[in-house]
């Protein structure tokens, strides 16, 4: 397993790779725009497949799978060989299997129950969702007083427009996010594009 930490990431695209984008000249095109770090989802019946396919096309590309929702799909997600995975929620089973597996999980918080649940397993970096529905930065900063050592990678509403923001966020890691390479969007070489944009941000 590769040595991950997030800090050298700042943006994480969110794909959900639908049967009209070529998942080969999708990652080549994150890859030219030079992000190395994806996170595909689990949102639709070819994603083990396209995972499975990505992880032998590009054994160096940092891998991570999202929308875990239950135990099984984290095994299969392991197995498959991932590099991490992210749920959208806190579920006391999956982070048990990630713990015993020691592989690298980010479970999703929305409430400062969650956070205290997730703080048990030790885990301090969170994916904060639905991050802008939820209250936006005004409601992450107001979990930094009493979680001072926990980090964020808030999704859900994180755009072109406002990561920036998000991203200057005392609190805030990375931020995770769908515009660089929309679900059904196969224009790769704008995927590549706003990849770049970013980078030069």
């Amino acid at each position: 397993m590769k040595n991950l930490t997030f800090g050298n990431i700042n943006v994480l695209p969110i794909l959900d790779i639908e049967k009209n984008v070529d998942p080969e000249k999708l990652i080549n095109a994150l890859i030219d725009g030079k992000i190395n770090t994806v996170e595909i989802t689990l949102r639709n019946d070819e994603a083990f497949n396209n995972i499975n396919l990505i992880r032998k096309k590009f054994p160096d590309l940092i891998l991570g799978v999202g929308t875990i929702v239950n135990v099984d799909q984290l095994k299969r997600t392991i197995d498959l060989g991932a590099d991490f995975g992210i749920s959208p929620g806190f579920e006391i089973e999956i982070i048990k299997y990630a713990k015993e597996k020691n592989f690298l999980y980010i479970p999703g918080v929305s409430t400062a129950s969650e956070i205290i649940s997730c703080l048990k397993f030790d885990c301090k970096f969170l994916k904060l969702f639905p991050a802008e529905p939820l209250g936006g930065i005004s409601y992450l900063n107001s979990l930094s007083g009493p979680f001072p050592d926990v980090l964020f990678c808030p999704t859900g509403g994180i755009n072109s427009d406002n990561y920036l923001s998000w991203l200057s966020q005392k609190n805030v890691l990375c931020v995770g996010g769908s515009w660089i390479a929309p679900k059904n969007d196969y224009n790769y070489d704008k995927i590549k594009k706003r990849a770049l944009e970013v980078l030069n941000n």
